[in-house]
This record gives structure tokens, C-alpha cells and sequence, in this order.
């Protein structure tokens, strides 16, 4: 059990019988109350997202989540298929575990799928993956001075920005959790 006062972005708790993590808090001491504890969270098996209001006293039953390595080996209509790296056992989970990172998934890349027990909760790639660009415009001439961006569209089908001197075939490091070119490969 933690207080209401331990929490942090990513802590995961039992709430309702139903497992959240928490995406956002905020201590408000009132004026001449107690101290309460805004919170925001996002359900583990639907993601939805609610608000919720604690006395600052209150208690949370926290979970421990633990991490393993898995290699991603193909997509099954609404489901990826994973291989379990320490016991090559073959599962499938949904999409949905992966959020907006499944653009960058790529075959035989490894991630991390956190598991409570024997349940997925959540895919987690790598922070830095390395794609070719598939197509993007040519840059013109004339125009960096501003540093400027075009579209480009990578080898998983994801579109980033890029700056204008990328072009198609380059490798290039993207930021799986805010989708951003980090640079040449």
C-alpha cells in the first residue's frame, strides 16, 4: 500500500478492482482544509482515462509490474505475435498493448512487455530505432536557410518530419515515444 502522496507518473495501483496507471498528479493544499491529490489515469486494459480526486491520508494498493525481453516476429490481423526471448514461447497480444509506438515496430525487433503476473499490460519499444526512409520529396535548394522540414514517410509506413537535405534511402534515428527525427543513422 502507498499513500496518495507517493504517487508519480507511471506508478501502477489496483483501483476498483481494475489496473491504472497513473499519467498525471497534482498536491492542492487548501486553505484551511487538508491537503488533497488530483489525479489522472489511464486504465491498463481499455485506456480510458479518468479523473480522481484524494484526501491526502488515503491509501492505494501499488502493483509490482515486471519487465521481460521479448522479440516482435510478425502482425496476425488485430494482433502481434511475440517470442518470449528467455523461453521461445510464442504469444499473441493486441495491438492496442502498443499504443501510438506500434508505427515504428519493425520484425525481429526486441522490446520490452510489461506483465503483471502472467498478464501483458504494456509494449514498449526501444527510445531509439533506426528506419530507412521509403519516400520523401526532393529538398530544394534555397530553402535551409530557415532550417526548414518536409514529410517523409518511413519503411513501417509512419510519416515524421525531417529537414530538407534527408532523402529517400537514408537511415535515420526516430524518438519512438514523441516520433521525432533524431538524426542520420
Amino acid at each position: 500500500m502507498i499513500s496518495v502522496t507517493e504517487l508519480r507518473n507511471g506508478t501502477k495501483i489496483v483501483m476498483d478492482g481494475q489496473l491504472w496507471e497513473c499519467l498525471d498528479y497534482q498536491h492542492l493544499k487548501m486553505g484551511r482544509g487538508g491537503a488533497k491529490v488530483v489525479t489522472k489515469f489511464r486504465n491498463m486494459e481499455t485506456q480510458a482515462i479518468v479523473d480522481r480526486t484524494f484526501n491526502s491520508g488515503e491509501k492505494l494498493q501499488d502493483i509490482f509490474v515486471e519487465g521481460k525481453p521479448m522479440q516482435f516476429l510478425y502482425k496476425d490481423g488485430d494482433q502481434y505475435v511475440f517470442m518470449d526471448m528467455d523461453t521461445f514461447d510464442q504469444i499473441n497480444l493486441p495491438i492496442l498493448l502498443a499504443g501510438e509506438a506500434s508505427r515504428f515496430l519493425t520484425d525481429n525487433m526486441e522490446v520490452e512487455v510489461q506483465m503483471y503476473g502472467d498478464k501483458p499490460l504494456k509494449i514498449t519499444l526501444p527510445n531509439q530505432v533506426v528506419l530507412e526512409i521509403a519516400e520523401t520529396d526532393p529538398g530544394v535548394r534555397g530553402d535551409t536557410v530557415s532550417g526548414g522540414t518536409k514529410p517523409a514517410r518511413l519503411s513501417t509506413g509512419a510519416s515524421v518530419q525531417v529537414p530538407l537535405f534527408v532523402e529517400t534511402g537514408n537511415k535515420i534515428k526516430v524518438d519512438t515515444r514523441t516520433g521525432e527525427y533524431q538524426g542520420r543513422a
